[in-house]
């Protein structure tokens, strides 16, 4: 059975008690002022699989799709592709024509 957290209304309080499923809100009596005023809070919860685990269906199709989305992604080309080499064009310059800059 799970463990619900509760608020009064009347004083206030918080409170958790242990109650089916099918339990109504408005049956809780608050055990501070005995009112039944108590709404329920949303709360975290934690499950621990103690033991053997043996895959469900859901978790066997979630597996399944996974391992197809996979090869899919194995099937695209790389998002990084070698880059092309640039190409320098072979430019000259004045230094290198031969000309000794004296002005003749």
């Amino acid at each position: 059975m799970p463990v619900y957290e509760y608020r009064c209304e009347g004083c206030g309080e918080q409170f958790e008690r242990v109650q089916s499923v099918s339990a109504r809100v408005e049956d809780t009596v608050c055990p501070h002022c005995h009112a039944q005023k108590a709404t329920r809070l949303m709360s975290a919860f934690a499950s621990k699989i103690v033991g053997e685990h043996k895959t469900g269906f859901a978790e066997m199709k979630a597996y399944n799709m996974l391992d197809e989305r996979m090869d899919k992604f194995r099937k695209l080309p790389p998002i990084i592709g070698k880059r092309a080499q640039s190409v320098t064009p072979n430019v000259t310059s004045p230094s290198d024509s031969g000309s000794t800059g004296t002005g003749d």
